[in-house]
């Protein structure tokens, strides 16, 4: 699977969130093309601020693989991630993080910091962003779109 082909994958895990009331975020992690990990946003439903796609994605991948360090794979979110989800994809050493939509109010990635390319840490991960950037951006539009409407 290529790129956009895993994005989409993300996009399915961000409705599943959106469904199910939380904030349309969602991840794959793959391995040489091949999908073994997918979350989305659980915030809500777990009542955890730490529930995030893709810690979630990230702890079902180190699970499926046996180990912590994920060396060969990719992560796929459709949103830029935060500080927190920066800091996990360099511990566990994702070898490239694809991103959808820019995040200028909390990327760490290139927004505001770019942690997962600061050669200061223990890893560098390489990344792509702006991948089906539109259709993550309106997902996130639409859900807080529709939140305004029914707190009104």
């Amino acid at each position: 699977m290529n790129d956009e082909e895993l994005m989409a994958s993300a996009l399915e895990q961000a409705r599943t969130a959106r469904d199910q009331g939380d904030v349309p975020i969602g991840c794959v992690v793959a391995r040489h093309g091949v999908v073994i990990a997918a979350a989305h946003n659980a915030r809500e439903r777990d009542t955890d601020p730490t529930a995030h796609a893709e810690i979630l994605a990230l702890r079902a991948a180190a699970l499926a693989t046996g180990d912590r360090h994920l060396g060969e794979c990719t992560l796929y979110v459709t949103l830029e991630p935060c500080a927190m989800c920066a800091g996990a994809i360099v511990l566990s050493r994702v070898a490239r993080l694809v991103y959808g939509a820019p995040d200028p109010k909390a990327g760490a990635v290139e927004s505001l910091y770019n942690i997962v390319q600061d050669s200061r840490l223990n890893h560098v991960a390489s990344v792509t962003g702006g991948i089906l950037a539109d259709e993550s951006a309106f997902l996130l539009r639409s859900f807080f779109a529709e939140r305004r409407i029914r707190e009104s």
